[in-house]
């Protein structure tokens, strides 16, 4: 039997016995857990493991099993024997694939056949772009394959639309029906403009007798997503009901006897994930609270649900249901200081026990930080949480340089997460203290809190970010002429808004993929719902939107006199590649220190490995430059 605590030994050679800090090259030695489910008997979790090779410049993923009760890993090679992934249809017979297919002639040469060698693409409407990719004419559609014969039925035939859902969309977006006569999907039949616009994704039947398709949400015009049916047969699926806003509260919905009924219509709370338990009864879901996720449970009854009941506790992020066996869940979990391993829970008192221990010799040798939470008072007389974030030797007789933080999204929750590049460990580990707060636009405090951002990006949430920062400045060991900001999407939105208005708190800035100009953000960004919710609509609106004047940081650049790096990803089509340029070339002729990072074949995220490092090496370059 094969072992993985080789691994223990690699990281003992690699580490002495003295405890040493993070680096960006020990952040990416960490190995990368994530499940893949529970053997078909219950009794044991199918989990990878995936590695990075800075040299290679790439990645490698191998699969483990563990007992369920604990145990030593063992690897394995081919898990088909042992585990279901639910794309085959009960039967046996059929089995869903995903493919591309061509559908729409987009490029020259589908125009033109004898000009072989033209390099355009043609476009006559909308959504010509997304996330990181152009357009080209070919869309994710599901086949059923026949296992007998080979044969396969494309069951989306062309049709100008994708499953699973672009560009994040995964195997959650497919199922079959317990008998096996229906193939349930996810998709957003909606094209061109009204696609840009609009978040209308919906759950589709299709019936294998018959060979048609029916839409089973057609009445909501928002997100359904994520179907799911019970051991008795019952559908049940996320949901949000406000068309073109994203960051919508989350509902569990469930169809019994052909009515749609709302789980968690008033409960003040959004859902992340959720798995129907063994029972056929009881719901388990994830959702954001008090700045961590966490594991939830509702009991269902013929009239809807019965009660809600937060199963766990702690300064964690609970961040995946892996699968239900007996009394136990077994899930993923994160922290600050820990990256995700695998966990059971009992779900009969909360209470949970680490499965899987892939990091923890690497942990073992390594100074962790000390994460404190603290309520601190807003400027409208509300309590906001915030996460600070301590160097491993800190001592409070001393004086630090201190970040803060800006979360992105803007609707995203600063939880328990622990990111491979927004990484407070190594930020913690460089001698900064960081502060993270947890201001209005995320979830985890009720829909108000939540929805309160929208249309008001440079109003409470800004003071919001003040108010922690001048809070925690008032600390002896904070020092006041090296404060810096940092943050991206959102949060580099924050970092060029703050610069124009900060007066004179912070000595050091950097923004990644930030919005910088919200006019040209509007007139290039793809997912167009988006600045049409939070923005308030297009710039060319009578009266015009604030988001185009008072909130607008293009608009206070004569105001900036601070350091400040720009980062920017040449492929992302989110926050487009003018927006970071803008900045810089407007930091440059002001006259102010300044520096762009560009990424050409990076997009939102920075993800190859040695991209990242170099990231995390002129991040710190950066601050050690304008703050130490």
């Amino acid at each position: 039997m094969k072992k993985i605590f080789f691994l223990s030994f690699l990281f003992s050679c690699y580490f002495s016995a003295t405890a040493q800090v993070m680096t960006p090259e020990k952040l990416w030695a960490l190995e990368r857990v994530s499940a893949v489910g529970l053997t078909n008997d219950a009794e044991k979790v199918i989990f990878r493991t995936r590695s990075y090779s800075i040299d290679e410049n790439s990645g490698s993923s191998k699969t483990f099993v563990i007992p369920v009760k604990g145990g030593e890993p063992e690897m394995v090679r081919n898990i088909d024997s042992i585990y279901s992934d639910g794309k085959v249809s009960p039967s046996g017979t059929w089995r869903i694939l995903p493919k591309e297919v061509e559908v729409e002639p987009v490029k020259g040469v589908d125009f033109y056949p004898e000009l072989k060698k033209s390099e355009v693409y043609i476009y006559d409407d909308l959504n010509y772009r997304h996330w990181d990719k152009w357009e080209d004419g070919h869309y994710s559609h599901l086949f059923l394959k026949d296992l007998s014969t080979g044969e396969e039925i494309d069951i989306m035939e062309g049709e100008p639309h994708d499953t699973p859902l672009q560009p994040f969309g995964g195997p959650e977006d497919y199922i079959w029906n317990n008998d096996g006569t229906k193939v349930y999907y996810v998709s957003k039949k909606v094209k061109g403009k009204e696609y840009a616009v609009s978040t209308n994704t919906d759950i589709y039947a299709y019936d294998l007798a018959t060979g048609t398709t029916s839409n089973l949400t057609e009445d909501n015009q928002g997100y359904d997503t994520q179907p799911a049916f019970s051991k008795d047969g019952v559908l049940a699926w996320l949901q949000m009901d406000e068309p073109g806003y994203e960051a919508d509260k989350n509902d569990i919905i469930i169809l019994r006897d052909g009515k749609q009924i709302n789980l968690t219509e008033n409960w003040d709370g959004t859902v992340s994930s959720f798995k129907w338990g063994n029972d056929g009864k009881t719901i388990y879901f994830l959702a954001p609270v008090l700045g961590t996720k966490q594991l939830y449970v509702l009991n269902t009854s013929k009239k809807g649900v019965s009660s809600i009941k937060q199963l766990t506790e702690g300064q964690f992020d609970i961040t995946g249901l892996v699968g239900q066996t007996g009394n136990i869940m077994v899930v993923s979990r994160t922290d600050m200081n820990q990256a995700a391993e695998l966990y059971t829970v009992n779900l009969q008192n909360g209470n949970l026990t680490q499965l899987t221990q892939i990091n923890d010799d690497f942990y073992n040798n390594i100074e962790l930080s000390r994460v404190e939470k603290r309520m601190i008072p807003t400027t409208d007389g509300k309590e906001m949480l915030t996460w600070i974030i301590y160097p491993p030797d800190f001592d409070p007789n001393k004086k630090y340089p201190t970040l803060l933080y800006l979360q992105g999204g803007p609707q995203s929750p600063l939880s328990q997460f622990y990111s491979f590049r927004w990484n407070f460990q190594l930020m913690a580990a460089n001698g900064y203290i960081v502060v993270a707060p947890n201001r209005r636009g995320m979830p985890g405090y009720g829909v108000e809190w939540n929805e309160q951002i929208s249309g008001d990006w440079g109003g409470q949430n800004i003071q919001d970010y003040l108010s922690a920062i001048d809070a925690v400045s008032e600390e002896p060991f904070v020092d006041k002429e090296r404060i810096g900001a940092v943050g991206a999407s959102y949060g580099g939105y924050s970092v060029f808004y703050l610069a124009g208005m900060h007066n004179n708190r912070f000595k050091s800035f950097i923004a990644h993929d930030g919005i910088f100009n919200t006019r040209s953000m509007y007139g290039t960004t793809e997912e167009l719902f988006f600045v049409n919710k939070d923005l308030g609509g297009p710039y060319w609106e009578k009266p015009t939107p604030r988001a185009y004047t008072d909130f607008n940081p293009i608009n206070f650049v004569d105001k900036w006199n601070t350091p400040i790096m720009i980062v920017q990803g040449g492929i992302d089509f989110r926050v487009p590649v003018g927006q970071g340029l803008e900045a810089f070339q407007a930091a440059q002729l002001r006259g102010i220190k300044s520096k762009l990072l560009y990424f050409p074949m990076e997009n939102h995220w920075i993800l190859s490995p040695q991209n990242a490092i170099v990231w995390q090496k002129e991040f710190f370059k950066w601050l050690e430059e304008t703050l130490k």
